[in-house]
């Protein structure tokens, strides 16, 4: 599948972010927070390495959204593109000055 410029660097930002966490906000929902710390940072690591990406599971080719199972807990983490003031969805999310990055990781039953 062939993506145009801007997916391309929404992507890139996306990749750069989930897997630094540097770039953005992380939150984790209280289901995830209430897991054994061990498995927290299980599924942390899994998050940032994950890279199992196809046409089904990422249409729009944007590395927003992934699931993964860790010790025996449907996960799903989601990538959020917003304004700087946190009020709308960016206007241009291939643009880092205009947009604040949210990563959620979150159990798959609190969706």
């Amino acid at each position: 599948m062939t993506h145009d410029p801007k997916t391309l660097r929404i992507r890139e930002l996306n990749d750069v972010f989930r897997t630094t966490w540097l770039t953005g906000t992380v939150l984790m929902t209280e289901g995830i927070r209430d897991l054994p710390e061990a498995t927290q940072s299980r599924i942390a690591e899994l998050v940032q390495a994950f890279d199992a990406f196809t046409a089904d599971n990422d249409p729009h080719g944007e590395h927003d959204f992934g699931a993964l199972t860790v010790d025996g807990h449907k996960i799903f983490w989601k990538i959020d593109c917003y304004a700087p003031d946190m009020m709308h969805g960016s206007d241009d999310p291939s643009d880092p000055k205009v947009t604040r990055r949210v990563l959620t990781i979150m159990l798959a039953s609190e969706y």
